[in-house]
């Protein structure tokens, strides 16, 4: 019998959590009762120049999307600022497209990737697609971890070091010196991963690239830009990397109506701001009013201790009241005391506030 590849058959399935209609479903409520706050999407949805875009390239889905998606990496690079050169940006299926193609460049059977969790799960899971070995670096109580932690598991089989920053879920960001640190005492690509960068005071590291050559900083369009189900990402990279990840990846990644929407979005800088304002209200509403520990964090979400109750019976009860929230038991590393709430409109928010209250106050 045929069989697939090792690596592949130890992974455990990625299992999503449920819909707003299984929800409505199970808790016995209406759809439009249902508020899903658990993905970290934009709910003012795309910019509506993003959507116009889409309607106009309708008529051309029938011909190929350009090679290398040129038209939308010629934008990001006007946004970019001086000394970026049209090979410092590449393109994918998602963010999450570029970063599996990095992968893909690097880990080879029995290599390693160095992980800080708890974090995005997708990094383990893509490492361990190709063969690799995931290293877990576990944070210390604020999230945090120094450059010395991480050179500390650094063997000869290191390509890989994954730094979500803003960090999923957690919200926090790496400090610029720690990644220099990093940048110059390692032979090992650092990955960084700025998916929630727009909605942070700090400054994207996108200029470190033109410093180091083993940094590749990631962003994305299904956050800030409201385009998650378009699935378009970025990397920015140093420019001897591009012909290796153009060898390594498919020519037509990019959709055309991803393209033409990301272009649109892009340019529409009144909805960007539209979106900022809302998560900075809406964070410093949810910090004030929930009735437990918030950690506030950079992104658009929230991270909540739900100490002395457990992760899952607090999402559980939010869910028979109609809110969805993640329950962060299932990021390695995380413990059974968290969720993350991502930051909606004002009634959303408020509504999210009520319902904690109700809940603690069963407690107490």
């Amino acid at each position: 019998m045929v069989k697939v590849k090792t690596s592949i058959e130890e992974i455990e399935q990625y299992r999503p959590g449920e819909t707003v209609e299984e929800t409505a479903h199970r808790v016995e409520l209406d759809v439009s009762e249902i508020i899903k706050l658990a993905s970290n999407e934009n709910v003012l949805g795309p910019s509506p120049a993003a959507v116009q875009a889409i309607i106009s390239g309708v008529d051309r889905v029938n011909t190929y999307p350009t090679v290398d998606a040129i038209h939308l990496r010629s934008e990001i690079l006007s946004h970019l600022g001086e000394g970026f050169l049209i090979e410092n940006i590449v393109c994918g299926n998602g963010s999450d497209g570029v970063i599996e193609a990095l992968v893909h460049l690097f880990i080879e059977d029995g290599d390693e990737a160095i992980i800080p969790i708890p974090t995005f799960s997708f990094y383990e899971l893509v490492v361990r697609m190709h063969g690799g070995r995931p290293v877990f670096l576990t944070r210390d109580s604020e999230f945090g971890f120094s450059s010395d932690e991480i050179i500390s598991k650094v063997t000869d089989r290191t390509k890989l070091i994954f730094i979500a920053s803003p960090n999923n879920p957690t919200g926090n960001s790496i400090d610029e010196q720690i990644l220099r640190d990093l940048l110059e005492s390692l032979d090992a690509m650092i990955i960084l991963d700025e998916a929630y960068i727009e909605f942070s005071s700090k400054p994207s590291l996108n200029r470190l690239v033109l410093e180091y050559d083993n940094l590749a900083v990631i962003h994305t369009f299904s956050k800030a830009y409201g385009l998650a189900g378009m699935r378009v990402g970025y990397g920015v990279i140093p420019g001897w990397l591009f012909p290796y990840y153009t060898r390594a990846t498919p020519p037509f990644a990019v959709n055309t109506l991803a393209e033409a929407a990301a272009i649109a979005a892009l340019r529409d800088e009144k909805h960007l701001e539209r979106t900022r304002k809302m998560v900075e209200d809406g964070k410093k509403l949810l910090t004030a009013e929930i009735p437990f520990k918030v950690y506030p964090g950079d992104a658009n979400f929230v991270l909540v201790d739900t100490s002395p109750l457990t992760s899952r019976e607090v999402s559980e009860a939010l869910k028979s009241m109609g809110i969805i929230v993640r329950d962060c038991a299932g990021f390695r590393g995380m413990g059974d005391s968290f969720i993350r709430i991502t930051i909606g409109r004002r009634e959303d928010n408020r509504r999210v506030v009520e319902a904690l209250r109700k809940i603690k106050n069963r407690v107490i």
